[in-house]
């Protein structure tokens, strides 16, 4: 079988919860949330190549996915949905680690449906890939939309956020954190008063706190080493989304000591878009 179309290098760039804050729970049980999602610099590159036998195929170039990850999930829904005949075999190299509360998993879904929806020449709007975003994750529609945002509800409400150019340094310890384990905690704090976009625009990298680190320090002991890895050199660290990955804003001249072993630390910028922004017409 002939693979006659490409993309390849395709970017799906991480994020930052700026704060997050837990403002309540729906009777079905989705906790209620207030956060500014920042894009980062630090991504995962995807390559796309066509498949004209409708196999979807997924080859791993650097570590080892689940057999069922989202972006085969993401793949098999759109391929479904839109009656194609097409397939892909998609190649990822990872490098935002999972299991850290940067949305590595859900980034990945989120530029395979764009991807796939130029490479089969579908041509849908990004009304029509939101649905499916939301289907497979709360975090993918922001990812679909491409920029930063104050992102409300169970993560469906997004609204597009300025925020200044800085740079940050992510610390990822060893350790993972599963979300669920953090939502079900019962010392879970689950509410925080509401906040506003213009409360947190005065202050946009020391605003509020993540609701979720607290029970993050006690299931796993290195999400807090690595908050006090920050506060030893003078900065102020706090947790994204559900963990173990903590982060603190840094300047240029910033001198950072060695992190323990085998623990990733990278040094990166926010993005004022997605890179891939430009893929879908915009008609929401």
């Amino acid at each position: 079988m002939a693979l006659t179309r490409s993309l390849h290098h395709v970017p799906a760039p991480a994020k930052l919860n700026l704060f997050l804050h837990i403002t309540g729970r729906r009777a079905d049980g989705y906790h209620l949330l207030e956060s500014a999602f920042m894009l980062i610099n630090w991504w995962d590159i995807l390559h796309f190549d066509l498949r004209t036998d409708g196999q979807l195929l997924r080859r791993d170039l650097t570590h080892a996915l689940p057999d069922e990850d989202l972006c085969l999930k993401a793949a098999r829904l759109l391929q479904q949905v839109s009656g194609t005949s097409h397939g892909a075999l998609i190649q990822i190299e990872k490098r935002v680690p999972a299991q850290a509360g940067m949305g590595g998993g859900s980034s990945d879904a989120a530029t395979t449906l764009l991807a796939l929806n130029r490479l089969w020449k579908l041509d849908w709007p990004l009304s029509k890939l939101l649905p499916l975003g939301l289907s497979l994750g709360a975090d993918v529609p922001f990812f679909l939309r491409g920029r930063n945002a104050w992102v409300q509800g169970i993560g469906e409400i997004i609204t597009p956020l300025s925020l200044p150019h800085a740079k940050f340094a992510v610390l990822k310890p060893d350790a993972g954190l599963e979300t669920a384990q953090i939502f079900k905690h019962p010392e879970l704090k689950r509410d925080s008063s509401p906040a506003t976009m213009s409360d947190f625009a005065a202050w946009p990298f020391a605003f509020g706190r993540n609701d979720l680190q607290a029970v993050a320090r006690r299931l796993c002991p290195q999400v807090d080493q690595s908050l006090e890895w920050f506060i030893r050199q003078g900065l102020r660290p706090g947790m994204t989304g559900s963990g173990s990955a903590v982060f603190a804003r840094i300047s240029s001249d910033t001198m950072l000591s060695d992190p323990p072993k085998g623990w990733q630390l990278q040094l990166c910028s926010n993005l004022e878009i997605h890179p891939l922004a430009g893929w879908v017409s915009c008609d929401v």
